[in-house]
């Protein structure tokens, strides 16, 4: 989609909120909280952003962007050539962070600019009064986003501010706001890896794996290829075609020049637009968009990271 920034504001000093809307004003794809959207900016540079408006402003998609100081392009090209009135290019939404409707109570970890996708789900767990709480870690007030919102009505009582917690005391804060929980709570953090891992360490000790969820907004940094990971073979199970995918080439790349193409997008195991089904081998995942259990099914793979840990891959294309 072509959508037009009707509302740039400035959340901090280094994130900015857009507001995106069609050209005639007509509804969007609706979504549900936690989605993500790609994002295609003036450099051409694509990421995925995600959505953190009221999900009754069902005309426009808000997204808030960070300026990375080493940025790629990215978000600097966001901040620095994008004006009201600008048009971006922005795929349709994704959701590989919904919230579990099963669960009786939900709290809510973010750090940073982390926050955003759990601000959608704030808003529709007041809206259908869900118990929830929304824990926000960042090191000072001035560098939290939508601040002023969350202090405010309706999300004031359900909104705690973690203001310069120390590495050091992080497990103790995290295990204070889940001993306060329900066992039975499900929790959802977004965050940097390391604030994420501690959230997920606190919460497995009283809950399983279904019961917490997390979604990465970077991609880890990937290991050097090397020749002891080995290259291995994917079968197309409709065609029955065998290719061998060497190593540090990914199977998405290997297949495109097959003639076989799958939409990617991120490139780097975050955004899930390249899963595919799979229904034989051992698949070596190196995404963060597939959770515990989806990984531990081997019944999907991720094609522009994962690898294989058997000889051969079957796909379901």
């Amino acid at each position: 989609m072509k959508l037009i920034v009707d509302k740039l504001i400035d959340e901090t000093g280094d994130i900015r909120s857009f507001r995106l809307v069609s050209a005639d004003g007509e509804a969007l794809p609706a979504y549900e909280p936690g989605a993500h959207i790609d994002v295609t900016g003036p450099t051409g540079v694509m990421r995925q952003y995600s959505l953190c408006g009221p999900l009754d402003d069902q005309c426009a998609y808000t997204i808030a962007v960070k300026k990375e100081p080493a940025s790629r392009g990215g978000s600097a090209a966001l901040h620095d050539a994008v004006a009201l009135g600008a048009e971006l290019e922005v795929g349709t939404p994704r959701n590989l962070f919904a919230l579990d409707a099963s669960a009786p109570e939900h709290i809510l970890f973010g750090a940073g600019i982390g926050v955003t996708p759990l601000l959608s789900m704030a808003y529709q767990l007041w809206a259908g009064q869900k118990k929830f709480t929304l824990h926000y870690f960042v090191r000072a007030r001035e560098h939290a986003a939508f601040a002023d919102l969350m202090d405010g009505a309706p999300f004031a009582a359900q909104v705690r501010f973690h203001y310069g917690v120390q590495p050091s005391d992080m497990d103790h804060y995290l295990n204070a706001c889940l001993d306060a929980a329900s066992t039975e709570a499900h929790v959802y953090t977004c965050g940097p890896a390391p604030f994420m891992d501690a959230v997920v360490k606190s919460a497995a000790r009283h809950r399983t794996d279904d019961a917490i969820h997390l979604e990465h907004f970077q991609a880890a940094t990937p290991a050097a290829a090397s020749e002891e990971e080995g290259a291995f073979e994917v079968k197309l199970a409709s065609s029955g075609k065998v290719v061998r995918i060497p190593v540090g080439i990914p199977i998405i790349d290997i297949l495109a020049q097959e003639g076989i193409v799958i939409d990617t997008s991120c490139r780097e195991g975050i955004c899930g637009t390249c899963v595919v089904p799979l229904l034989e081998g051992e698949p070596d995942h190196r995404d963060n968009c597939l959770s515990k259990k989806e990984k531990a099914a081997n019944d999907q793979i991720c094609t522009c990271v994962s690898r294989a840990k058997s000889k051969m891959l079957v796909l379901d294309l």
